[in-house]
Protein backbone atom coordinates (compact mmCIF):
# COMPACT_ATOMS: atom_id res chain seq x y z
CA UNK A 1 0.00 0.00 0.00
CA UNK A 2 1.17 3.46 -0.82
CA UNK A 3 -0.59 6.67 0.16
CA UNK A 4 -0.58 9.18 -2.67
CA UNK A 5 -1.66 12.84 -2.76
CA UNK A 6 -3.70 12.26 -5.93
CA UNK A 7 -4.88 9.28 -7.93
CA UNK A 8 -6.31 9.11 -11.46
CA UNK A 9 -9.64 7.32 -11.83
CA UNK A 10 -10.34 5.82 -15.25
CA UNK A 11 -13.93 4.88 -16.08
CA UNK A 12 -14.42 1.15 -16.40
CA UNK A 13 -10.75 0.42 -15.70
CA UNK A 14 -9.90 1.43 -12.13
CA UNK A 15 -7.27 3.51 -10.37
CA UNK A 16 -4.00 4.14 -12.20
CA UNK A 17 -1.26 2.30 -10.32
CA UNK A 18 -3.63 -0.07 -8.52
CA UNK A 19 -3.09 -3.83 -8.77
CA UNK A 20 -6.65 -4.22 -10.10
CA UNK A 21 -6.33 -1.59 -12.86
CA UNK A 22 -7.67 -3.25 -16.05
CA UNK A 23 -8.20 -6.47 -14.05
CA UNK A 24 -11.16 -7.55 -16.21
CA UNK A 25 -14.01 -5.89 -18.11
CA UNK A 26 -16.83 -4.48 -15.95
CA UNK A 27 -15.04 -5.49 -12.73
CA UNK A 28 -17.18 -4.61 -9.71
CA UNK A 29 -14.19 -3.73 -7.53
CA UNK A 30 -12.40 -1.09 -9.61
CA UNK A 31 -11.89 0.81 -6.34
CA UNK A 32 -12.85 0.28 -2.72
CA UNK A 33 -14.04 2.87 -0.21
CA UNK A 34 -13.53 2.50 3.54
CA UNK A 35 -14.80 4.60 6.46
CA UNK A 36 -12.34 6.17 8.87
CA UNK A 37 -15.03 5.73 11.53
CA UNK A 38 -14.56 1.97 11.20
CA UNK A 39 -10.83 2.36 11.78
CA UNK A 40 -11.49 4.37 14.96
CA UNK A 41 -14.12 1.87 16.17
CA UNK A 42 -11.65 -1.01 15.79
CA UNK A 43 -8.96 0.94 17.63
CA UNK A 44 -11.38 1.38 20.54
CA UNK A 45 -12.77 -2.17 20.45
CA UNK A 46 -9.36 -3.83 20.47
CA UNK A 47 -7.47 -1.25 22.52
CA UNK A 48 -5.07 -0.53 19.68
CA UNK A 49 -3.01 2.58 19.12
CA UNK A 50 -3.58 4.45 15.88
CA UNK A 51 -4.18 1.94 13.06
CA UNK A 52 -2.70 2.77 9.67
CA UNK A 53 -5.70 2.55 7.28
CA UNK A 54 -3.49 0.88 4.67
CA UNK A 55 -3.72 -2.38 6.67
CA UNK A 56 -7.30 -2.76 5.33
CA UNK A 57 -6.12 -2.69 1.69
CA UNK A 58 -8.89 -0.32 0.64
CA UNK A 59 -8.21 2.46 -1.86
CA UNK A 60 -10.19 5.46 -0.72
CA UNK A 61 -10.66 6.39 2.93
CA UNK A 62 -13.67 8.62 3.61
CA UNK A 63 -15.34 10.16 6.63
CA UNK A 64 -19.01 10.74 7.33
CA UNK A 65 -20.47 8.45 4.64
CA UNK A 66 -22.83 5.49 5.10
CA UNK A 67 -21.05 3.25 2.61
CA UNK A 68 -23.53 0.35 2.78
CA UNK A 69 -26.33 2.77 1.80
CA UNK A 70 -24.44 3.38 -1.47
CA UNK A 71 -24.73 -0.23 -2.69
CA UNK A 72 -26.59 -0.04 -6.00
CA UNK A 73 -26.37 3.76 -6.00
CA UNK A 74 -24.55 6.20 -8.25
CA UNK A 75 -22.65 8.90 -6.36
CA UNK A 76 -19.94 11.49 -6.90
CA UNK A 77 -16.74 12.36 -5.04
CA UNK A 78 -14.61 15.30 -6.17
CA UNK A 79 -16.26 15.27 -9.59
CA UNK A 80 -15.72 11.53 -10.21
CA UNK A 81 -18.83 9.37 -10.53
CA UNK A 82 -18.98 5.91 -8.98
CA UNK A 83 -21.53 3.09 -8.73
CA UNK A 84 -21.63 1.18 -5.46
CA UNK A 85 -21.54 -2.49 -6.43
CA UNK A 86 -21.29 -4.45 -3.16
CA UNK A 87 -19.89 -4.56 0.33
CA UNK A 88 -16.18 -5.31 0.51
CA UNK A 89 -16.33 -8.36 2.74
CA UNK A 90 -13.42 -8.78 5.14
CA UNK A 91 -11.06 -11.70 4.60
CA UNK A 92 -9.54 -14.15 7.06
CA UNK A 93 -6.15 -12.44 6.76
CA UNK A 94 -7.51 -9.43 8.69
CA UNK A 95 -7.00 -11.48 11.86
CA UNK A 96 -3.29 -11.66 11.02
CA UNK A 97 -2.89 -8.17 9.53
CA UNK A 98 -4.61 -6.39 12.41
CA UNK A 99 -5.44 -8.70 15.33
CA UNK A 100 -7.47 -11.83 16.14
CA UNK A 101 -11.18 -11.04 15.87
CA UNK A 102 -10.75 -8.28 13.28
CA UNK A 103 -12.43 -10.25 10.48
CA UNK A 104 -15.56 -10.78 12.58
CA UNK A 105 -15.56 -7.17 13.80
CA UNK A 106 -15.47 -5.95 10.17
CA UNK A 107 -18.52 -7.92 9.03
CA UNK A 108 -21.07 -5.45 7.67
CA UNK A 109 -18.56 -2.61 7.64
CA UNK A 110 -15.74 -3.85 5.43
CA UNK A 111 -16.08 -1.05 2.92
CA UNK A 112 -17.72 -0.49 -0.45
CA UNK A 113 -16.58 -1.93 -3.77
CA UNK A 114 -17.33 0.40 -6.69
CA UNK A 115 -17.23 0.73 -10.43
CA UNK A 116 -15.77 3.96 -11.76
CA UNK A 117 -18.21 5.64 -14.16
CA UNK A 118 -16.28 8.79 -15.11
CA UNK A 119 -12.66 9.81 -15.48
CA UNK A 120 -11.12 12.22 -13.03
CA UNK A 121 -8.76 12.61 -10.13
CA UNK A 122 -9.14 12.28 -6.39
CA UNK A 123 -6.97 14.41 -4.15
CA UNK A 124 -6.12 13.81 -0.51
CA UNK A 125 -8.18 16.08 1.71
CA UNK A 126 -9.28 15.93 5.30
CA UNK A 127 -12.36 13.94 4.19
CA UNK A 128 -10.79 11.62 1.62
CA UNK A 129 -7.39 10.04 1.15
CA UNK A 130 -6.63 8.14 -2.03
CA UNK A 131 -4.49 5.05 -1.63
CA UNK A 132 -3.22 3.03 -4.57
CA UNK A 133 -2.25 -0.58 -3.92
CA UNK A 134 1.32 -1.40 -4.77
Amino acid sequence: MQEVPEVACVAGRGLVGDRFFDFKPDYKGQATFFAVETVRALEAAFGLAEIDPSVFRRNIIVEGADLNALIGEEFEVQGVTFMGSQEAAPCYWMDQALCPGAEEALRGRGGLRVKILSDGGLRSECAATAVARA
